[in-house]
């Protein structure tokens, strides 16, 4: 028995070392791999459209795109700041405006102190960051180069200590950007950002694409108020949420009969993010069966050592979880 993430180096290895093994996919990165391609999904509402490597040089279209989210997202800064003066010329405290407005305390008294709103700052770029390497992408991007594996290969390479996560969803925002300048229909498909009835605030895609997978049974009051909303005002979360649920239920069910019909639906939705992810698992059908029949997990590899070492590896601490302790009088 081989348990594996969803790499397909890793299978690819597998079959060559041993073939007479059985694979079996790891059921967290399953559901990790379904999150990300509802994020992905989620992310053509309101600002989330994303920046892209292209200039705006190299292509109007996609920068007016950009543009007019990024004025959307400077209105609503504007709306904000213009409620909580407003209550506060009524006589209200910073904690009862808190309480109407689901704003922190510190961040209603910070603004207070302004006259206009105050433009948030960008935090200066780190080596975690894609966007370290703009200028190199955007680059590689007109070579040609635009696979985020290749990508990702060559900025590691450089340097870049982040996730091929963070990278693919910057070059989501290139992806859409170029189609929308190739077929200016595309840009009906950015929806207004879908607001949390209660506190007015956007729902971010992290936020949705998190409640998404996550039972109703489960959900805090706060987050169920989330969904509902989410479900009313995108149909394409309220898709992907019965898809998901269902999904949880074949997992959980220990039963992969109902798999196929499932893969077969989500490949004729006409969600990308969702047809992309059930064609993975088509293709590495196999292991995902075995994922979901058998008890054989890399939970404990990937708890005790990928995310106790990720990022911080080094000679004291690999000496301190390799070496035994020594006991001194």
């Amino acid at each position: 028995m081989i348990s594996r993430d969803r790499c397909g180096l890793y299978a690819q290895a597998a079959r060559q070392g041993a073939p007479q093994a059985k694979q079996v996919a790891d059921r967290f990165h399953i559901v990790q791999n379904l999150r990300q391609a509802i994020e992905e999904q989620m992310n053509l509402h309101g600002r989330a459209t994303g920046r892209a490597l292209l200039s705006d040089a190299d292509n109007i279209t996609a920068a007016g795109s950009l543009l007019k989210s990024r004025l959307a997202h400077k209105t609503s800064r504007k709306e904000i700041f213009t409620t909580i003066h407003a209550l506060r010329n009524l006589g209200l405290s910073c904690s009862e405006i808190g309480r109407r407005t689901g704003l922190p305390r510190r961040s209603i008294a910070k603004w207070l102190q302004f006259e206009t709103p105050p433009d948030r700052r960008r935090a200066a770029l780190k080596w975690t960051s894609p966007w370290y390497f703009e200028e190199f992408l955007r680059q590689s991007w007109k070579d040609g180069i635009r696979t985020g594996s290749a990508l990702f290969r060559l900025i590691r390479e450089r340097g870049y200590e982040g996730s091929q996560t963070h990278l693919q969803r910057l070059l989501a925002g290139s992806r859409r950007a170029e189609q929308q300048a190739s077929d200016p229909k595309v840009e009906h498909e950015i929806l207004k950002p879908v607001r949390d009835p209660e506190t007015g605030h956007a729902i971010s895609p992290v936020i949705a694409a998190a409640l998404c997978i996550k039972p109703r049974g489960k959900l805090t009051p706060d987050q169920a108020r989330k969904v509902d909303a989410l479900k009313a005002d995108s149909p394409a979360f309220a898709t992907m949420r019965c898809f998901a649920m269902r999904f949880n239920g074949i997992l959980r069910g220990r039963e992969a009969d109902p798999l196929p019909a499932w893969i077969d639906e989500a490949i004729e939705s006409d969600l990308a993010p969702i047809v992309r992810f059930a064609r993975t698992l088509n293709r590495d059908f196999d292991a995902v069966k075995n994922a979901i029949e058998m008890p054989w997990s890399n939970g404990q590899a990937e708890g005790q050592i990928n995310r106790a070492m990720y990022g911080r590896v080094g000679p004291e601490l690999l000496r301190a979880r390799m070496l035994p302790f020594r006991h001194t009088d």
